[in-house]
């Protein structure tokens, strides 16, 4: 077995992950694992997939069916028709690329707004003697720094700070504004895993100790493997989420200590801005991270990070 479904076995059990109905389904119903690739060697040639169980590789749901749009951000916003499209690629035993065959690319690029929650584990909280916020902590990286599943993350000259922040991010599916917490999830396509690499120096003594240049160097958001669907996961806000760096855990949590949960966040966020299709979500990180370590760690020229949540997968970035 290869490729990401090898490094997503070997956390926790499936779940349940596939399960094929002939029902109507909404965004959150289908359950599937997303991708967007390219062929190695044609990075500009973009495709939308749906891996197939078990490690059996990537059905291109282009191919299947020709008026599919390339990119994620595309398939999105045709709503359910890209969703059933994609399920019925899955069910039709179409011929599968191998992931020898393709280089997995973020799951979703060029989204419109990538918003990012602060202090949102009760177990970072207590690490910095922090209170618990009353309401989400709202920051935001540029689009442009988000990177694939596998791709280096690029060590600035600037900082000399740069840290790790695992965290499970997901995708909105729909166009909303001043969204129900009761019909949030409706709203959101799937999750991910992401690693909000962050250069402490910027985000705490400079700029105003405003975060958005410690956080938005390029290649400072990486994301992947897959955009996993609601439906595919047996509670997205229990699962286990880590952090390792040159293979030793460095953070070691779960989603339940997540403060405010998906729901929240879709309908806090949606009170001031209107939300599209692709937009990116980072929902915290748990503790762990360097710069709170005695004496602080950062990461250096050759360091691998992975972070991992279960039932989701891993990414893998090299540091460079």
């Amino acid at each position: 077995m290869r490729g990401p479904w090898a490094l997503f076995l070997s956390l926790r059990g499936l779940g349940g992950v596939f399960s094929v109905g002939t029902s109507r389904r909404t965004l959150t119903s289908a359950s599937m694992r997303l991708v967007q690739f390219c062929h190695p060697g044609a990075e500009g040639g973009v495709r939308v997939g749906v891996e197939q169980e078990y490690g059996n590789g990537v059905i291109d749901v282009k191919e299947f069916d020709p008026s599919m749009p390339s990119t994620m951000r595309e398939f999105l916003e045709l709503g359910e028709k890209a969703m059933d499209c994609a399920q019925r690629a899955l069910s039709s035993g179409q011929t599968t690329l191998p992931y020898s065959a393709v280089k997995l690319l973020s799951p979703v690029t060029g989204p419109d707004k990538v918003v990012c929650v602060g202090m949102n584990y009760t177990d970072h909280c207590l690490e910095q003697n922090a209170p618990i916020p009353k309401e989400p902590i709202i920051f935001s990286k540029f689009p442009s720094s988000i990177t694939g599943p596998y791709d280096d993350i690029a060590l600035p000259n600037e900082s000399q700070e740069v840290d790790w922040e695992v965290e499970l991010a997901f995708v909105i599916g729909r166009k909303g504004k001043h969204i129900k917490e009761e019909d949030a999830l409706s709203y959101v396509a799937g999750f991910t895993v992401a690693n909000d690499v962050s250069a402490r120096d910027w985000q705490m003594r400079r700029n105003g100790k405003q975060w958005l240049l410690g956080k938005t160097f390029d290649t400072f958001c990486p994301l992947g493997p897959a955009l996993v669907t609601t439906a595919a996961l047996t509670d997205v806000h229990n699962l286990g989420i880590r952090c390792l760096v040159n293979g030793g855990v460095v953070q070691d949590s779960n989603t339940s200590q997540l403060i405010f949960k998906t729901e929240k966040l879709v309908a806090w966020v949606s009170q001031f801005v209107t939300l599209h299709p692709g937009d990116v979500f980072l929902t915290g990180t748990p503790p762990g991270v360097g710069v709170f370590r005695k004496p602080p760690v950062f990461l250096e020229r050759g360091d691998v990070v992975e972070c991992q949540i279960d039932e989701i997968g891993t990414i893998r970035n090299t540091v460079v």
